[in-house]
């Protein structure tokens, strides 16, 4: 699995949130399934809580059917921050991944949407060719977790979301696709479907195949549901084409504990 494949990963599953603007507590749980060209490689398992308008997402994920031959992979993955009233403000962000013997932890803390320092473990080697990030692809920035989750009346499929994920900006931009019925534990009904361009823009290795096979791409898309108890609308399925198949992320359970 390629480091944007992980990436995807990640932030895909990162798809439930509280409502936005309620004080009491609130616990969300939502599962998932992933395949690459029908061939399950992935499972993962994520938890939100707010208390008093702060909330936290931790995650865990694990290789699963095919992965399993190949190589053992593990991340998990935390966000936590302020309930603002119109969306999720992160304040800190960590994703831990394990993939055989490799291991890497990058960490970010942000303040009022812009990145006040962002690290790594171990500190990487990067190749001549790697396009670094700039002060200015640090400021205005979403986490790839909390960043894909909308409150009830945005406009989902207009959006442009500027994500940093500890290592790559990235602008992810919505567009419409219609609706497509969907039905898992917790949920049944109609999903707003948005086709995604990727664009990469820093913190990547020019030369990159996959992040150059994605941005030419047009079959990307993501299909929002709402949480009714949570007032939220957030991913329950993600298609990405790769040049190894497509990678599709579904929904098993979408709903409270």
């Amino acid at each position: 699995m390629s480091r944007y494949q992980k990436w995807i990963l990640i932030s895909a599953l990162a798809t439930f949130g509280p409502t936005l603007g309620h004080a009491e507590d609130l616990h969300h749980e939502t599962r998932y399934r992933v395949a690459l060209a029908g061939f399950p490689i992935a499972r993962a398992d994520f938890r939100t809580e707010v208390k008093d308008k702060h909330f936290t997402i931790r995650g865990d994920i694990d290789s699963a059917g095919l992965a399993d031959l190949v190589t053992t992979i593990e991340a998990k993955a935390d966000v936590s921050g302020t309930v603002g009233p119109q969306r999720l403000q992160a304040a800190h962000y960590t994703l831990y991944y394990k993939s055989g013997r490799k291991q890497h932890t990058y960490d970010v803390v942000y303040q009022d949407g812009n990145v006040t320092s962002t690290t790594t473990t171990p500190e990487p080697k990067r190749p001549k060719n790697w396009i670094p990030i700039t002060e200015g692809d640090l400021r205005s920035v979403l986490d790839p977790i909390s960043g894909l989750i909308f409150p009830v009346g945005t406009n989902i499929c207009s959006q442009n979301l500027p994500i940093y994920d500890g290592e790559t900006r990235m602008d992810l931009k919505l567009f419409p696709k219609g609706s497509h019925p969907f039905s898992t534990d917790g949920f049944s009904g109609i999903t707003v479907s948005c086709g995604v361009h990727f664009t990469p823009r820093s913190g990547y290795k020019q030369s990159r195949d996959d992040f150059q096979y994605l941005s030419k791409s047009e079959g990307m898309e993501i299909w929002f549901a709402k949480a009714e108890a949570m007032n939220v609308y957030a991913p329950v399925y993600v298609r990405v084409p790769t040049k190894y198949g497509t990678v599709t992320i579904t929904a098993v359970k979408y709903g409270n504990d």
